[in-house]
């Protein structure tokens, strides 16, 4: 037999008994629907370490050419196939819940106030907003000129923009410095390519130049002509140049170029106008190289000397710059040096490393420096007064929440713009005099239909791993609940790449508040929620920390009755699907239901293949496989390589044909093996999303109906009907 008959999929229609619609959670079988698809197996060997992996998927990987080509050849066509048939499996198994989906999701759009507004903000001259109006899925960007109260101007209507596409999503809006021109990156694909155009603000008209291939964002000289971007690498999408591009002469001159494809690079300008700020920054190491506003045509200097080892960021402020970093301060702290003078050594220390806060980000006035800082793994607002050095904090009075600095695009005033949220509270934006100490609610978040906050309960818990680190975690719930072991729970987890997931509101989130499931958030390692160290001790070789401290936190809330195995629900996505993953090998028998996301499952293959996205960028958080013992860590945590003939609880996967960030072949591989290995009757249900990529369907609205599905799925598991 030949390699592309070999490679034929195998739909296996078995008619077996009809879906039971009454059926409550323990009765649940995969028997009792039509078969699933069975991909063929087509062995692939890998050989590294004088060690062989036999990967019987691998033909389901595609190029992009392949994937959106006119006329696919064959094997795209079996891949097509396979997927499409794994989509109608899906849809064939949660038949009975089709109403539920479409009532679930006309119940989450119906909180969201259709026709909105955002907080207007003030820069240079004009109030910036963005709006919606009912019935679209896209943004209108908007400003007005002085005064609120004058005449709108609509910059971009995404709507329009978007009718001739399955999928659309503006990247960035830069306003030239004398307010007459645009641009704007937008993708039309999904894969975060984006095409760079121009608008000329006092005629309306779009300019005939369209740049592609770049990141979508931008900076503009003060000439108002030259334009500074970011392009990528056409195969592994790495951004990788920096351009100056001239209107009028369709003029695109390199630079700067990254040569070291573990960072990656960007630019920006300064909150001053007075630099264009070229930035690059890999796992351990971050740079920045300046170029005078004034003078777009000079060459780019650089800030301090580049270290293996030294993150750091830098905003400028009259004759100085303000650096936040990590060079002898694990958790960073805050230095200043001379604006001409700007090499490590002439840094002057303003705010002291401390070894249990870290600083996550900090804003720049005239008379105050603000810090976001994270302390026993929440957020705070610390403000300073840089006259007197008199500092103060700001008080929320939750026990979980989130607070973050907002858009402060303005210099000469006493008052910082800040976001808040909770479990509980909807997102609220506030101005706060830092002067007066008065807080003016300027919008929160409205709920259409109602939302009482005292109506529901949030808790911070602190659960003890087995290595005796302390795991915070929050939790809401509806008021009357009681920790008998019989309600259903989801715990949700990420933990990778430094990334915390804060406890914040979702109005989505109420239709399984209100159905009596317990919503929990587990602060693992490998984010941040600790400080700098908490993530250190969630990468390279200590990643089964991650994995570890998830499964602990499941056994405890279990153990305090808060759930029980029958009732727990997992999830996660792109990295905490490859927790989603490893816990489904590890400890299947603590969930019912897992629930993975767009995710990172096939973790040697990925990180061995520096032609795919992100691979060469990440070296420093899951290490390098083509070092040996990299490799075999990897390999033994790495969620495809250790899928074993074991049980498996019910899982629903899902992905995105276009997904820069995680290819699509890694959960469609994945799910084909556990397919073939698991000995459980329990559902595996695989969903991709052929128009999408890693952050699902474009539009307002139009992503819930992904979000129903994956609530339909734990609700039928859990006999809930309505």
């Amino acid at each position: 037999m030949n390699t592309i008959n070999k490679l034929l999929v195998l739909f296996i229609i078995v008619s077996t008994a009809a879906c039971n619609k009454d059926m409550k959670q323990v009765d649940i079988k995969a028997s009792q629907f039509t078969a699933p698809p069975v991909a063929i197996k087509n062995d692939s060997v890998i050989n590294i370490h004088e060690h062989s992996r036999v990967d019987p998927y691998f033909w389901m990987r595609l190029s992009d050419e392949q994937k959106t080509a006119e006329n696919p050849d064959e094997q795209t066509q079996m891949v097509f196939n396979y997927l499409k048939a794994e989509n109608q499996y899906t849809q064939t198994v949660m038949e009975s819940t089709e109403k539920f989906q479409d009532e679930l999701y006309n119940e989450m759009i119906g909180r969201i106030k259709q026709t909105d507004e955002s907080v207007p903000y003030f820069k240079n001259g004009y109030w910036y907003y963005t709006r919606y109006e009912e019935g679209k899925e896209y943004p209108i960007y908007c400003r007005k000129k002085d005064d609120l109260e004058n005449e709108e101007q609509i910059l971009l209507d995404a709507n329009i923009n978007a009718n001739e596409h399955s999928y659309y999503h503006i990247g960035s809006i830069n306003i030239s410095p004398d307010n007459k021109l645009m641009a704007y990156g937008e993708d039309t694909v999904s894969r975060r390519i984006y095409t760079i155009r121009f608008k000329n603000l006092e005629t309306g008209k779009i300019l005939p130049i369209a740049i592609e291939n770049t990141t979508g964002g931008g900076a503009w000289a003060n000439d108002n002509k030259h334009f500074f971007y970011t392009s990528k690498d056409e195969v592994s999408l790495l951004s990788n140049k920096i351009w100056r591009h001239e209107l009028g002469r369709n003029n695109n001159v390199l630079v700067y170029e990254e040569n070291d494809p573990s960072y990656y690079i960007g630019v920006h300008r300064s909150k001053s106008g007075k630099y264009i700020m070229i930035w690059n920054s890999s796992t351990l190491s971050s740079d920045y190289h300046l170029i005078n506003a004034d003078k777009p045509l000079s060459a780019a200097v650089n800030f301090t000397p580049r270290e293996e080892v030294h993150e750091y960021s830098v905003l400028h402020f009259e004759n100085k710059f303000y650096i936040l970093t990590n060079w002898d301060a694990q958790n960073f702290r805050i230095m200043e040096t001379p604006e001409n003078a700007t090499s490590k050594e002439n840094w002057r220390e303003v705010i002291a490393h401390r070894d249990d806060v870290l600083i996550d980000d900090f804003e720049i006035f005239r008379n105050y420096l603000v810090v976001n800082e994270r302390k026993d793994a929440l957020t705070q607002l610390r403000i300073f007064d840089q006259h007197n050095n008199n500092e103060h904090y700001l008080d929320f009075g939750e026990e979980a929440y989130v607070a973050y600095i907002s858009t402060n695009p303005e210099f000469d005033t006493e008052k910082l713009r800040f976001s808040y949220s909770s479990l509980t509270t909807p997102s609220s934006v506030y101005d706060y005099n830092m002067n007066t100490h008065e807080k003016e609610l300027k919008k929160q978040q409205e709920v259409i239909g109602g939302h009482t906050p005292a109506n529901y309960t949030t808790k911070r818990l602190y659960i003890e791993s087995r290595d005796g680190v302390r795991i915070p975690v929050s939790l809401v719930y509806k008021k009357g609940f009681t920790p008998d072991g019989t309600s259903p729970m989801l715990l949700y987890a990420y933990g990778s790449y430094g990334n915390t997931i804060d406890p914040s509101f979702s109005s989505t989130r109420l239709s399984l508040l209100d159905r009596g499931f317990v919503y929990a958030i587990a602060h693992i390692r490998g984010g941040q929620a600790m400080g700098r160290q908490w993530y250190e001790d969630g990468k390279m070789f200590n990643k089964i920390n991650t994995f570890n401290d998830y499964i602990d936190c499941a056994q405890a809330l279990i153990d305090m009755k808060y759930t029980s195995p029958e009732h727990l629900y997992g999830m996660g996505g792109s990295a905490g699907g490859l927790l989603m993953g490893a816990v489904a090998n590890m400890a299947p028998e603590l969930f019912n239901g897992l629930l993975a996301a767009v995710p990172f499952v096939d973790v040697v293959s990925t990180m061995l293949d520096e032609t795919i996205p992100l691979t060469t960028n990440e070296f420093d958080e899951w290490g390098n496989p083509k070092n040996k013992d990299s490799y075999e860590y990897m390999l033994s945590y790495s969620p495809y390589d250790n899928v074993s003939a074991q049980y498996y609880p019910h899982m629903l996967v899902t992905t995105g044909l276009f997904d820069s960030q995680v290819q699509y072949w890694e959960p469609a591989k994945w799910v084909a093996r556990l397919r073939d290995k698991k000995t459980d009757d329990n559902l595996l249900l695989f969903h991709c999303n052929m128009d999408a990529g890693h952050g699902g369907a474009s539009g307002r609205f139009e992503r819930y109906r992904e979000v129903a599905l994956e609530y339909a799925f734990m609700l039928m598991l859990e006999g809930i009907k309505k």
